[in-house]
């Protein structure tokens, strides 16, 4: 063994040299990769090591510095680079909510709608994009949450909800798809909150609005709650149609304090055929906090439980 009995009995000066210059042997042969520069590094005093970035690995040679063996004669001790090779794959792209997980799956379903809802001003602002936006966004949440059988969760439906998003309400009238005040510049009428509340025992349906009206300079603008007092009854597993009985108006903030006022039915021979005073819809999605709703003149309105 000449060539090792050289290096064993040179000097700590020309192992050194050797070191580094066996380094650069190896690196030169690792420059072969096109456009994979090499890294060294050094962990300790005694040892550095090359690093090469592949794709989907790393590449370590670690050299050690010579080193005494039990006789007291230095000796050479490379590490192989077979055993020091560790490959690092890349991290997995983010993923959506187990499929296998139906409640996951809703809530991740359920913060999709409400963001496709946001900023529409419950539908008033809403335009033909945003319409289809929402009305995909209700569809994937009806199809994962399946048949609604109000036979069984009509107890459900208990509750005061409040209303979110209409897509009636795109046609600017407060009525929806049904006759209605216009919004706008032509009335000076505000919408604020709009609420269902439902009692499943008295049957009672009662649809709830909020408005501003306004009134001529300096008088302050008048809020009002309006009542629309329905009857409702199932016709059907998951159909509900309801029967228009009357409507209360009860002035708030300054005026809070007089008396609600209850406005007349109009007759059933005066009604345009439009307005009837009956109404369908179905409910094609219901949980303890949301509930989505096709109605019979194909608008859908989503409520969050209040």
């Amino acid at each position: 063994m000449p060539l090792f009995g050289s290096y064993l009995s040179s000097s700590p000066s020309r192992l050194s040299i050797h070191k580094q210059g066996l380094t650069h042997a190896v690196m030169a042969s690792l420059t072969s990769l096109p456009h994979l520069p090499p890294f060294v590094s050094h962990s300790s005093s005694s040892s550095c090591s090359i690093r090469r970035l592949c794709p989907g690995k790393i590449l370590t040679v670690t050299f050690m510095s010579p080193r005494r063996s039990r006789s007291g004669k230095r000796s050479l001790a490379p590490i192989s680079a077979v055993d020091d090779v560790s490959v690092v794959d890349p991290p997995p792209p983010p993923r959506p909510p187990s499929w296998g997980d139906k409640s996951e799956l809703i809530a991740f379903l359920k913060l999709k709608l409400l963001s496709a809802v946001s900023g529409l001003n419950r539908g008033l602002a809403a335009n033909e994009d945003d319409l289809r936006k929402a009305d995909a966004a209700a569809k994937e949440i009806e199809d994962v949450g399946g048949l609604v059988d109000l036979s069984v969760d009509l107890d459900k439906l208990q509750g005061r909800w409040k209303l979110i998003y209409s897509s009636a309400f795109s046609s600017r009238t407060l009525g929806g798809s049904r006759p209605g005040p216009p919004t706008g510049r032509l009335l000076p009428i505000t919408l604020g909150q709009v609420f269902q509340r439902i009692d499943i025992l008295s049957k009672d349906f009662d649809n709830i609005a909020e408005v501003e009206l306004g009134a001529p300079w300096p008088l302050p603008p008048v809020e009002v709650t309006a009542t629309l007092a329905h009857k409702f009854e199932l016709i059907g597993s998951a159909k509900i149609k309801i029967t228009f009985e009357k409507t209360t108006v009860k002035t708030t903030g300054n005026l809070s304090q007089l008396p609600p006022l209850e406005l007349p039915r109009i007759p059933d021979n005066f009604r345009p055929p439009s307005n009837t005073g009956r109404g369908e819809f179905e409910v094609t999605y219901l949980d303890a906090d949301t509930r989505i709703t096709r109605g019979d003149k194909g608008e859908i309105r989503v409520f969050v439980i209040s």
